[in-house]
């Protein structure tokens, strides 16, 4: 199985080879038969080439079996007719990716607030504010006159209950309990359209718990009392910022896994940035990309009946954790003293 590698921008190269690395471990010892086919993407594809995401790399994203995609800088890209295109939101539109799953588990005890986290927030990405991604033609947002700017929300009932379905799925597999985020006490309309369709598809689930939470309190409780959620659905925007937040308060965004999910496609995607203040340093913590990737072969393996692919997931996650318990095991991010290559190299030799 040949899975497409765009590596991105900042210390995407360096993170995605440090993930290669554990994934060829992991595919030698339980036989995945994984194979890479590496493309560049970002700045290096646009000064070579143009764009950021050349229609060739286009054409094999629709063709693979999964993507594995390094973080990337689009903030800093130029327009889109200058070869600007944001590679994230491009392959959630195009191959319909509707469902970022960011789980946040407190992988070294506790989180920062002392207590343990387990819980996962699925994220609607493909509408909301977001602006690159909302419309069929043209941007969300606009600017009538030079001194007013318009944003405009979109939320579908269809999308509604995808991301719902998705998030009741997992809960069935896990502590049995969704809480669904919004702010229709406001947003009368497009959340009541989000909270209308989250209560339709929680009816095909009478053995999972639904609560309901305002984003503002959301968040809030996220600090005091992490260990109460379980399964978190919502928007796109407040999924953004909650996932970052609940990311950070069970130990740092360098240990966040992330995929983008449709019916027919998955994207591993670290949930952190392109951090360029520290590319090429090998001061870089590959945990989040790798992870990302655990969540893919899990897929992968629902997807085509291949249970050595859990297997290697288990495994990969166990090494993770087991190297976490020590700081003399850990990058610097983490209080750690090893670097990219040496964090990587002591990895693989837990598989």
């Amino acid at each position: 199985m040949k899975l497409l590698v765009l590596p991105g921008d900042g210390i995407g190269p360096e993170i995605t080879e440090a993930t290669l690395a554990v994934l060829d471990r992991a595919s030698a010892k339980y036989k995945l038969g994984l194979e890479w086919d590496i493309r560049e993407i970002g700045f290096a594809a646009l000064k070579a080439r143009g764009s950021t995401l050349p229609e060739d790399i286009q054409e094999a994203a629709r063709k693979a079996p999964g993507i594995i995609l390094g973080p990337v800088s689009h903030l800093d890209y130029p327009p889109r007719e200058q070869g600007g295109i944001n590679p994230s939101g491009w392959l959630r539109v195009q191959l319909d990716l509707f469902a970022n799953i960011r789980p946040a588990k407190s992988r070294m005890g506790v989180g920062l607030t002392g207590k343990p986290m387990d819980l996962v927030i699925f994220r609607e990405c493909t509408e909301g504010f977001y602006g690159d991604r909302n419309m069929f033609m043209g941007r969300g947002e606009f600017m009538p006159t030079e001194d007013v700017a318009i944003a405009v929300r979109k939320v579908t009932a269809r999308q509604c209950q995808r991301i719902s379905r998705v998030a009741f799925e997992w809960a069935r597999r896990r502590r049995k309990k969704v809480t669904a985020v919004h702010k229709a006490n406001v947003l009368h309309m497009s959340d009541g359209l989000f909270l209308r369709e989250v209560r339709k598809v929680a009816g095909e689930y009478p053995d999972v718990e639904l609560d309901e939470k305002i984003i503002d309190a959301m968040a809030a409780l996220l600090v005091r009392i992490p260990d109460r959620f379980d399964c978190i659905v919502t928007g796109n925007m407040f999924g953004d910022i909650l996932s970052d937040e609940a990311s950070e308060i069970s130990g740092g965004l360098g240990l966040a896994g992330s995929t983008m999910t449709g019916d027919d496609a998955c994207c591993a995607q670290a949930q952190h940035g392109s951090a360029p203040d520290i590319a090429g340093q090998d001061r870089a913590n590959p945990v989040s990309l790798i992870l990302s990737s655990v969540m893919l072969l899990e897929w992968l393996a629902a997807k085509h009946g291949r249970p050595e692919f859990d297997a290697a997931a288990k495994a990969i996650e166990k090494a993770i954790d087991d190297s976490l318990q020590s700081p003399d095991t850990r990058t610097p991010d983490l209080g750690g003293k090893l670097g990219t290559r040496a964090y990587t190299r002591h990895l693989t030799g837990l598989i």
